[in-house]
């Protein structure tokens, strides 16, 4: 009889967590982080070129003017 117990208790508490959906939220959010970290690494990227390229006219110039 307490074997038959236990088994009903483990599959009410395994229907329960299936039905939980508290998790959602969070894992949407890291899903919205991991978005905007992805944006920021690819426009910093994009931005460092463009600096890059800025240095490298103005290093030019001024080798140029000498």
């Amino acid at each position: 009889m307490m074997m038959k117990l236990d088994l009903i208790d483990v599959g009410r508490a395994t229907m329960l967590l299936l039905r939980d959906e508290s998790g959602q939220d969070t894992i949407e959010y890291a899903l919205v982080a991991a978005l905007v970290g992805l944006a920021a690494v690819i426009s910093v990227k994009g931005v460092s070129n463009k600096i890059g390229n800025t240095f490298n006219a103005i290093g030019n110039g001024l080798t140029n003017a000498i």
